[in-house]
């Protein structure tokens, strides 16, 4: 089939992002499937330098030339310049009509793609969303109509919110049938190093965007769980290395966390591109994180991105439980807590054998996560 990826590689061209949308086209590559990326978000570029929108898309072009290049993409990719229509990558209209208009299905993860006539009339259209409760309350509240038409004109609705639906999750339907999946992982580029490294890490930002209220509950971002075991540090005689974005709205703390003994990181200087996002990674003893506020007061069951791509580099993790723990089991390689001391027990356990724990971690990555089974489940019917 030809199947039309889409996402924010050249909007965004950060590390983590780069790797969340660009292993769902090495998925349904390796299934082999006829795939093309497409960024069409009907917005204007991103100035990466002077972090604001611009009509000139010159540098996201560039970036996403040569991130298509790095994983075989070649020149199939589609660009379109919110400012002008103009596309590039393939620059002719009639050819990117063409490939559109011959698609099969249209993986539209995040929801980035804003549908226009010739992408929503692709007959298969999944709609994948990574951002739970907060994609659900948008949608719910249905302050945009046609933001919300246009997300139910998809054919099918997945999520990382493994819960959705299920007794004891906050998070609201809003009149769609969510199932669920998450991130697929391309495991030839997630071979371990073999060194255990010295750091516990992970990459995330204090705040990414402002709280959100929903029936007289607040959802709110990192930043109110990390208060909850700001004091870790104190508790174990591991070494903690945060790659953190300051955050929107609540600025990062940065003094008092380095007094409570956390490396802060900044990851525009650390991990800019894909390649040292996955060194960073790769170089660590494992990932100890917690999630958002939303995730875990929804119950949501949402799983990390990036907590995948550490298993695959058979990196344990210690994460915070959001509910998915309902859904994949822990404690081989993969430890979910709830308070301070189970995280502290569970950075333990894995110190205690990290051998053990290092090879449980990929075949953890091998089992859930490996990218031409997640994305061949996304093509399968659904109940």
């Amino acid at each position: 089939m030809r199947i039309i990826v889409t996402g924010l590689i050249g909007q965004y061209s950060f590390g983590g992002v780069i790797w969340d949308y660009i292993q769902y086209v090495l998925g349904f590559r390796a299934l082999g499937h006829d795939v093309w990326y497409l960024e069409d978000t009907g917005a204007w570029a991103y100035d990466p330098v002077r972090m604001e929108p611009s009509a000139d898309c010159s540098i996201n072009v560039a970036r996403l030339s040569n991130i298509m290049h790095d994983f075989d993409m070649g020149d199939r990719w589609i660009y379109r310049n919110g400012a002008d229509g103009k596309t590039h990558g393939v620059t002719d209209p009639e050819e990117v009509e063409k490939i559109l208009s011959s698609a099969d299905v249209l993986a539209n993860v995040s929801g980035a793609c804003w549908l226009r006539p010739e992408t929503a009339r692709i007959p298969l259209k999944l709609f994948l969303d990574g951002d739970p409760m907060f994609t659900q309350i948008k949608l719910a509240e249905n302050l945009h109509p046609e933001h919300t038409a246009r997300v139910k004109a998809h054919e099918r609705h997945y999520s990382f919110g493994l819960n959705i639906g299920r007794p004891g999750c906050r998070v609201p339907v809003a009149g769609i049938s969510w199932h669920p999946t998450v991130q697929p992982v391309a495991l030839d580029h997630w071979l371990s190093n073999d060194s255990p490294g010295t750091n516990w890490t992970t990459v995330m930002n204090w705040a990414s965007y402002a709280p959100k209220e929903f029936e007289g509950e607040n959802y709110g971002q990192k930043d109110l769980e990390f208060t909850r075991f700001v004091d870790l540090p104190q508790h174990s005689s591991e070494h903690f290395v945060l790659a953190m974005g300051e955050g929107i709205g609540s600025r990062r703390p940065t003094a008092m966390l380095e007094s409570k003994g956390w490396t802060i990181l900044e990851p525009d200087e650390h991990i800019p591109d894909h390649i040292a996002y996955q060194h960073f990674l790769v170089s660590s003893k494992g990932e100890w994180s917690i999630a958002k506020h939303g995730y875990v007061h929804s119950w949501s069951g949402w799983f990390s991105c990036r907590s995948a791509c550490y298993l695959a580099a058979g990196k344990p993790v210690v994460v915070q439980d959001t509910g998915w723990s309902d859904h994949l089991p822990t404690g081989a390689g993969v430890f979910a807590f709830t308070t301070l001391e189970e995280a502290r027990a569970g950075i333990a356990a894995v110190s205690a054998d990290y051998d053990q724990h290092s090879r449980a971690a990929r075949a953890f990555a091998e089992k859930y996560f490996s990218a031409d089974r997640v994305c061949a489940d996304l093509l399968e019917p659904v109940g």
